[in-house]
Protein backbone atom coordinates (compact mmCIF):
# COMPACT_ATOMS: atom_id res chain seq x y z
CA UNK A 1 0.00 0.00 0.00
CA UNK A 2 1.46 3.40 -0.89
CA UNK A 3 1.71 5.95 1.91
CA UNK A 4 -0.75 8.45 0.45
CA UNK A 5 -3.35 5.69 0.13
CA UNK A 6 -2.61 4.63 3.71
CA UNK A 7 -3.06 8.18 5.02
CA UNK A 8 -6.28 8.80 3.08
CA UNK A 9 -7.65 5.46 4.29
CA UNK A 10 -6.92 6.54 7.86
CA UNK A 11 -8.76 9.84 7.32
CA UNK A 12 -11.75 8.01 5.83
CA UNK A 13 -11.82 5.57 8.77
CA UNK A 14 -11.72 8.36 11.35
CA UNK A 15 -14.44 10.31 9.54
CA UNK A 16 -16.45 7.08 9.45
CA UNK A 17 -16.05 6.77 13.23
CA UNK A 18 -17.10 10.39 13.67
CA UNK A 19 -20.21 9.78 11.53
CA UNK A 20 -21.16 6.88 13.84
CA UNK A 21 -20.77 9.04 16.96
CA UNK A 22 -23.18 11.43 18.58
CA UNK A 23 -21.29 14.50 17.32
CA UNK A 24 -23.63 17.20 16.05
CA UNK A 25 -21.38 17.97 13.05
CA UNK A 26 -19.12 14.93 12.55
CA UNK A 27 -17.54 16.36 9.39
CA UNK A 28 -16.73 19.78 10.89
CA UNK A 29 -13.24 20.98 10.02
CA UNK A 30 -11.25 24.16 10.46
CA UNK A 31 -9.85 25.72 7.29
CA UNK A 32 -6.97 28.20 7.45
CA UNK A 33 -6.13 30.50 4.56
CA UNK A 34 -4.06 33.68 4.21
CA UNK A 35 -4.50 36.94 2.35
CA UNK A 36 -1.87 38.62 0.18
CA UNK A 37 -0.35 40.30 3.25
CA UNK A 38 0.12 36.91 4.89
CA UNK A 39 -2.59 37.48 7.49
CA UNK A 40 -4.21 34.16 8.41
CA UNK A 41 -7.91 33.50 8.80
CA UNK A 42 -9.51 30.32 10.10
CA UNK A 43 -13.12 29.18 10.08
CA UNK A 44 -15.14 26.00 10.57
CA UNK A 45 -17.00 24.39 7.70
CA UNK A 46 -18.03 20.91 6.58
CA UNK A 47 -15.86 18.35 4.82
CA UNK A 48 -17.81 16.79 1.95
CA UNK A 49 -15.39 14.40 0.23
CA UNK A 50 -12.08 12.66 0.95
CA UNK A 51 -10.10 10.63 -1.58
CA UNK A 52 -6.57 10.42 -2.92
CA UNK A 53 -7.12 13.61 -4.92
CA UNK A 54 -7.72 15.51 -1.69
CA UNK A 55 -10.31 16.96 0.67
CA UNK A 56 -13.31 18.84 -0.75
CA UNK A 57 -15.62 21.48 0.69
CA UNK A 58 -18.14 23.88 -0.86
CA UNK A 59 -18.66 27.61 -0.40
CA UNK A 60 -19.47 30.96 -1.92
CA UNK A 61 -16.50 31.62 -4.20
CA UNK A 62 -16.74 35.38 -3.54
CA UNK A 63 -16.47 34.99 0.24
CA UNK A 64 -13.42 36.00 2.26
CA UNK A 65 -12.11 32.45 2.03
CA UNK A 66 -12.65 32.44 -1.74
CA UNK A 67 -10.70 35.69 -2.06
CA UNK A 68 -7.90 34.30 0.11
CA UNK A 69 -7.71 31.12 -1.96
CA UNK A 70 -7.52 33.15 -5.16
CA UNK A 71 -4.73 35.31 -3.68
CA UNK A 72 -2.76 32.54 -1.96
CA UNK A 73 -3.75 29.08 -3.21
CA UNK A 74 -2.47 27.09 -0.23
CA UNK A 75 -4.50 25.99 2.80
CA UNK A 76 -4.41 24.03 6.02
CA UNK A 77 -7.22 21.90 7.42
CA UNK A 78 -7.62 20.63 10.97
CA UNK A 79 -10.21 18.04 11.94
CA UNK A 80 -10.60 17.29 15.65
CA UNK A 81 -12.70 14.28 16.58
CA UNK A 82 -13.23 14.73 20.28
CA UNK A 83 -15.02 11.42 20.96
CA UNK A 84 -11.94 9.42 19.94
CA UNK A 85 -9.36 12.09 20.93
CA UNK A 86 -7.92 12.25 17.41
CA UNK A 87 -6.85 15.15 15.25
CA UNK A 88 -5.98 15.25 11.55
CA UNK A 89 -4.03 18.08 9.95
CA UNK A 90 -3.77 18.43 6.19
CA UNK A 91 -1.74 21.04 4.32
CA UNK A 92 -1.36 21.62 0.61
CA UNK A 93 -2.30 23.58 -2.48
CA UNK A 94 -5.97 24.35 -3.04
CA UNK A 95 -7.93 24.85 -6.22
CA UNK A 96 -11.50 24.98 -7.45
CA UNK A 97 -13.02 21.67 -8.50
CA UNK A 98 -14.74 21.22 -11.85
CA UNK A 99 -18.17 22.65 -12.59
CA UNK A 100 -19.44 19.10 -13.10
CA UNK A 101 -18.33 18.11 -9.58
CA UNK A 102 -19.92 21.22 -8.08
CA UNK A 103 -23.14 20.61 -10.05
CA UNK A 104 -23.34 17.02 -8.80
CA UNK A 105 -23.02 18.05 -5.15
CA UNK A 106 -25.39 21.01 -5.65
CA UNK A 107 -28.15 18.62 -6.71
CA UNK A 108 -27.84 16.76 -3.38
CA UNK A 109 -28.33 19.90 -1.27
CA UNK A 110 -31.69 20.66 0.35
CA UNK A 111 -33.70 23.24 -1.59
CA UNK A 112 -33.57 25.70 1.34
CA UNK A 113 -29.76 25.52 1.30
CA UNK A 114 -29.77 26.14 -2.44
CA UNK A 115 -31.97 29.21 -1.98
CA UNK A 116 -29.68 30.35 0.84
CA UNK A 117 -26.67 30.17 -1.46
CA UNK A 118 -28.41 32.55 -3.85
CA UNK A 119 -29.61 34.87 -1.07
CA UNK A 120 -26.40 35.20 0.93
CA UNK A 121 -23.72 37.61 -0.22
CA UNK A 122 -21.32 35.77 2.07
CA UNK A 123 -18.81 37.91 4.01
CA UNK A 124 -20.36 41.21 2.85
CA UNK A 125 -21.86 43.61 5.39
CA UNK A 126 -25.56 42.97 6.07
CA UNK A 127 -27.60 46.00 7.18
CA UNK A 128 -30.11 43.87 9.10
CA UNK A 129 -31.65 40.39 9.17
CA UNK A 130 -34.70 41.61 7.26
CA UNK A 131 -32.52 42.32 4.23
CA UNK A 132 -31.43 38.68 4.18
CA UNK A 133 -35.00 37.47 4.63
CA UNK A 134 -36.11 39.69 1.74
CA UNK A 135 -33.43 38.14 -0.48
CA UNK A 136 -34.54 34.64 0.53
CA UNK A 137 -38.16 35.51 -0.34
CA UNK A 138 -37.04 36.97 -3.68
CA UNK A 139 -35.24 33.77 -4.71
CA UNK A 140 -38.01 31.52 -3.41
CA UNK A 141 -40.36 33.33 -5.78
CA UNK A 142 -37.87 33.35 -8.67
CA UNK A 143 -37.36 29.59 -8.49
CA UNK A 144 -40.86 28.65 -7.29
CA UNK A 145 -41.78 26.47 -10.26
CA UNK A 146 -38.42 24.97 -11.15
CA UNK A 147 -35.21 23.45 -9.86
CA UNK A 148 -32.79 25.89 -8.27
CA UNK A 149 -29.74 26.21 -10.54
CA UNK A 150 -26.26 26.42 -9.07
CA UNK A 151 -25.13 30.06 -8.99
CA UNK A 152 -21.83 30.80 -10.71
CA UNK A 153 -20.48 32.21 -7.43
CA UNK A 154 -20.88 28.88 -5.59
CA UNK A 155 -18.72 25.79 -5.90
CA UNK A 156 -16.18 23.47 -4.39
CA UNK A 157 -12.50 23.55 -3.56
CA UNK A 158 -10.06 20.69 -3.15
CA UNK A 159 -7.02 20.75 -0.87
CA UNK A 160 -4.42 18.39 -2.36
CA UNK A 161 -2.35 16.99 0.52
CA UNK A 162 1.37 17.59 0.73
CA UNK A 163 1.38 16.86 4.46
CA UNK A 164 -1.02 14.83 6.61
CA UNK A 165 -0.52 14.48 10.33
CA UNK A 166 -2.46 12.19 12.66
CA UNK A 167 -2.44 13.19 16.31
CA UNK A 168 -3.65 10.66 18.89
CA UNK A 169 -4.18 11.85 22.44
CA UNK A 170 -2.32 9.93 25.17
CA UNK A 171 -1.91 10.48 28.94
CA UNK A 172 0.53 13.11 30.23
CA UNK A 173 0.46 14.93 26.86
CA UNK A 174 2.70 12.22 25.40
CA UNK A 175 0.58 12.19 22.26
CA UNK A 176 1.41 10.11 19.21
CA UNK A 177 2.01 12.08 16.01
CA UNK A 178 2.27 10.22 12.69
CA UNK A 179 3.39 12.56 9.92
CA UNK A 180 3.00 11.74 6.23
CA UNK A 181 4.64 14.24 3.90
CA UNK A 182 5.50 14.64 0.27
CA UNK A 183 9.23 15.21 0.04
CA UNK A 184 11.19 15.39 -3.22
CA UNK A 185 8.26 13.89 -5.11
CA UNK A 186 7.66 10.90 -2.85
CA UNK A 187 5.64 10.28 0.29
CA UNK A 188 7.43 9.47 3.53
CA UNK A 189 6.08 8.61 6.97
CA UNK A 190 7.72 9.67 10.20
CA UNK A 191 6.93 9.76 13.90
CA UNK A 192 7.14 13.19 15.55
CA UNK A 193 7.82 14.06 19.17
CA UNK A 194 4.66 15.09 21.02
Amino acid sequence: MNLLHEAISRIQALIGEANQSQLREPTAMSLATTDLQGRPSVRTLLLKQVDEQGLVFFTNLNSNKGQHIQATPFAAICIYIQDVHQQIQVEGPIKQITSEESDAYWQSRPRASQIGAWASRQSEVLADQQMLQDRITRYEKEFADRDVPRPSHWGGYRVTPERIEFWSGHPNRLNQRDNYCLRDGRWIKELLYP
